[in-house]
């Protein structure tokens, strides 16, 4: 098979520079390891920078993002079973979007069957050849037949575990982690949500952070260690511990009932440098991981997403690559400022093993700090609803 992209990862980021692409007459092929149903069972992420709307409007695939999302305005911080409000409209001019990352995909899923586009699903296997020549080409099995597909360039949407980035050498590679040594337990229950907005609560007790995806299904979450069996985590004592950690009157209103997902997810915050090398671009998971704190993990991939499809289309159209050359350094420098600021909300809101009385009352002060301070508002919300690409 021959194609002008190669898109290695069927989840959103990898669905959507396909989609971008054939819009502008650009032909790819997105391989995917797994099946379309598990893909589409993931559940992740559920908060769009205003950038993620416009961008997915731009892909032609907003519609239903624009009936069934819930536009937030702002966001809700606690301390103390204590919280107050930052008003993204007032401080920044701008809000974002609630719709679910299973829902984004589907959609990317359906806009790519009405256009004929190629995604080849339980592709295993998946090696990636020549990047640093003019003609790269990647090979995998299907059906235990062996298969190639030549291009001009391969894109690695593929996730942290991927093969993408494992493909650029040692002695180009440079990566930078930081692991946290806690995870978040997160419960998916169809009850109302308890607030309109989301609201990030730090405590003595750990984080908590209650959610939604939609008027009947909530996300919650609270900070537990990483390694907790889930058996110990019954669906009672998970409500009992996300109300000790709320504000009293969230606590009071939480609606509770039967989870019907449950797990514990670890975090992480990881960058991959450079984002391209050769005929290789990194996108999304398989160059930078950051904790769900900030939810900053989907709309950094399409970030990356945009500044790709750009530059590639300047390729093709105008024989310009510029955009091509300076992909990289123009991805990272977002990515960052991301990552500086997912760290900054997981350090103030989380509890570390070794945080003493001092250190919870440092945390307890930078959010009396931003209940206080409209500047210190302004710049959590100017990160918060994403910083422009």
């Amino acid at each position: 098979m021959r194609t002008q992209v190669c898109i290695i990862g069927g989840g959103p980021s990898g669905l959507l520079l396909s989609q971008l692409l054939h819009r502008a007459g650009i032909d790819t092929v997105v391989l995917e390891r797994r099946s379309r149903d598990y893909v589409l069972g993931r559940i992740r992420a559920g908060v769009l920078e205003w950038g993620s709307v416009e961008l997915l409007d731009q892909a032609g695939v907003g519609a239903r993002m624009h009936r069934e999302g819930y536009v937030h305005t702002g966001t809700y911080l606690a301390a103390q079973n204590r919280g107050f409000r930052i008003d993204f409209k007032e401080r920044v001019g701008k809000q974002v979007m609630v719709y679910g990352q299973t829902e984004v995909t589907a959609d990317l899923y359906h806009a790519r069957d009405e256009m004929g586009g190629t995604v080849i699903h339980e592709a295993e296997g998946v090696t990636l050849h020549d990047l640093d020549s003019g003609a790269p080409y990647v090979t995998y099995t299907k059906d235990g037949t062996e298969h190639r597909i030549d291009c001009d360039w391969v894109a690695g949407c593929d996730g942290y575990h991927g093969p993408s980035r494992k493909s650029i050498p040692d002695s180009v590679l440079r990566e930078y982690e930081r692991v946290y040594p806690f995870g978040w337990l997160g419960i998916l229950s169809e009850t109302p949500p308890v607030s309109h907005e989301l609201i990030y609560a730090n405590h003595e007790r750990g984080f908590a952070l209650c959610s939604m995806r939609n008027e009947n299904l909530s996300r919650y979450y609270v900070q537990a260690p990483v390694d907790d069996p889930l058996e110990k985590w019954t669906d009672q004592a998970f409500w009992d511990e996300l109300k000790r950690r709320i504000p009293e009157d969230a606590a009071d209103a939480l609606v509770t009932g039967p989870s019907i997902e449950k797990s514990i997810a670890p975090l992480r915050s990881f960058v991959a440098e450079p984002m391209r090398w050769g005929r290789l671009f990194l996108v999304g998971d398989a160059a930078h991981i950051v904790p769900p704190t900030g939810a900053k993990g989907l709309n950094l991939a399409m970030g990356d997403v945009h500044y790709l499809n750009e530059a590639l289309k300047s390729h093709y159209n105008d024989r310009d690559d510029h955009g091509v050359e300076t992909y990289s350094e123009r991805a990272l420098a977002r990515v960052w400022k991301s990552e500086r600021f997912s760290w900054q909300l997981t350090t103030m809101l989380h509890r570390f093993p070794d945080q003493s009385p001092f250190d919870q009352r440092m945390q307890e002060s930078d959010l009396a700090y931003l209940e206080s301070s409209e500047a210190a508002q302004t710049a959590l919300a100017e990160n918060y609803v994403g910083l422009p690409f």
